[in-house]
C-alpha cells in the first residue's frame, strides 16, 4: 500500500489536487488492479460551492480520483519528466453522491495499451455501494 509521499513519486499532483490517501496494486487472475482510497474531509476547495449547505463531490473530481488510482499501475513509467495526461472518458455513470465523511474507494485496471496511450476502466464506491463507473484513457507525455 503506497501512502501520499510514495504516490507523489508517481504523480505530479500536489497539495489540493493529490486526491489519493493511499493506493495498492494487486495482481489478480484477471491482471493487475489498483485499489485507492480517499477520505473526503469536508474542507476541500471543490466542496465550498458544490453545493452550499449540501456538499457533494463533483463528478469530474470523482473521475480524477479514478484516473490517479489507475496511474499507480504505471509505476516505473512515470516520473523523470513523464506525465500522465487525461485524453478521454467514456461510459461515465454516476450512481450515488459522495459527501464529506465518506471514504471513496476505487478499483481500476488497464484494459489496453498502445504506447503512449493507456485505456482503463474504473469504479468508485462508498461502503461497498457503487457511486461512479467509467472507462477512460490517458497518455504519457514529456512534461515541460
Amino acid at each position: 500500500m503506497m501512502n501520499r509521499e510514495e504516490i507523489m513519486k508517481l504523480l505530479p499532483h500536489r497539495d489540493a489536487m493529490l486526491l489519493l490517501d493511499s493506493v495498492a496494486c494487486i495482481e489478480t487472475e484477471d491482471g493487475a488492479v489498483a485499489r485507492g482510497r480517499y477520505l473526503v474531509r469536508g474542507d476541500e476547495w471543490f466542496l465550498s460551492g458544490h453545493f452550499p449547505g449540501n456538499p457533494v463531490v463533483p463528478g469530474v473530481v470523482l473521475c480524477e480520483i479514478l484516473a490517479q488510482s489507475a496511474c499507480a499501475l504505471l509505476a516505473g513509467k512515470t516520473g523523470d519528466g513523464v506525465l500522465p495526461m487525461f485524453t478521454g472518458m467514456d461510459g461515465v455513470r454516476f450512481r450515488l453522491p459522495v459527501r464529506p465523511g465518506d471514504t471513496f474507494e476505487t478499483e481500476c485496471r488497464i484494459v489496453r495499451a498502445k504506447h503512449p496511450f493507456y485505456f482503463a476502466s474504473g469504479r468508485g464506491c462508498v461502503g461497498g455501494r457503487l457511486c461512479v463507473q467509467a472507462e477512460f484513457s490517458f497518455a504519457l507525455v514529456s512534461g515541460q
